[in-house]
């Protein structure tokens, strides 16, 4: 799950992207408002953590310069402010959710996944296709009935081959869905999880789900 945080106070950023890497998400991080614009759109994001308060615009500002460029991540408003009106107003631009700081990362985690299962269009609640089943939600796969024992990274690719069964995904699309913008995309990492995530979902079962596109990348054969 990659999620797109837009937070100018550092430590409250830094916080943000510790607290939900270790539940299993991406995270790229914004700073301003014009740098939430372009990466929101230029990315394809699960959900957006968007902070009210920002030092070249608000947050309400922002939602609404995105719906209008038809981005349509869900988005979760984040703010101190508790008056039912900035709530309202929030939703009004177009924010599928809002909370409040002080906050839990135990409620934040799970209104996130809650909108990032929702997404733009309805999406099910449980992916399945070549004999794999995988709970966004519950972060948990199946191979048949054996339940996988898979890291983040490797749920998360398997999530992104299972939103598009039988479509070639390029090993630069399978960063995006895995690691953050930073990332040195001349790296062979996504072989290597590839290579691993084969090593959980197909080879103890004597399966060939997982097939290498030459030239390409990789494809979810259902």
């Amino acid at each position: 799950m990659r999620v797109l945080v837009v937070e100018d106070d550092p430590r409250m950023a830094d916080m943000l992207r510790r607290g939900l890497e270790r539940a299993g998400m991406t995270i790229d991080l914004a700073a301003t408002g014009a740098d939430a614009d372009w990466m929101a759109r230029s990315a394809t994001y699960d959900a957006i953590v968007l902070d009210v308060g920002l030092p070249d615009t608000d947050g309400f500002a922002v939602c609404a310069r995105l719906r209008a460029a038809d981005v349509w991540s869900p988005v979760l408003m984040l703010t101190a402010r508790d008056a039912t009106a900035d709530r309202v107003r929030g939703l009004d631009t177009g924010a599928d959710d809002y909370v409040l700081k002080p906050f839990t990362f135990e409620e934040l985690t799970a209104r996130l996944r809650a909108l990032a299962r929702r997404g733009a269009r309805e999406r099910p609640a449980v992916l399945e296709a070549a004999g794999l089943r995988l709970d966004p939600a519950a972060r948990r796969a199946w191979r048949g009935d054996t339940e996988l024992a898979l890291s983040a990274k490797e749920f998360t690719l398997l999530e992104a081959f299972l939103r598009r069964p039988g479509e070639v995904l390029t090993r630069a699309e399978l960063l995006e869905a895995g690691w953050d913008m930073a990332y040195e995309n001349r790296s062979n990492v996504v072989d290597a999880y590839v290579r691993l995530l084969r090593d959980k979902i197909d080879r103890p079962f004597g399966a060939r789900s997982l097939e290498t596109v030459r030239g390409h990348g990789y494809r979810l054969c259902d």
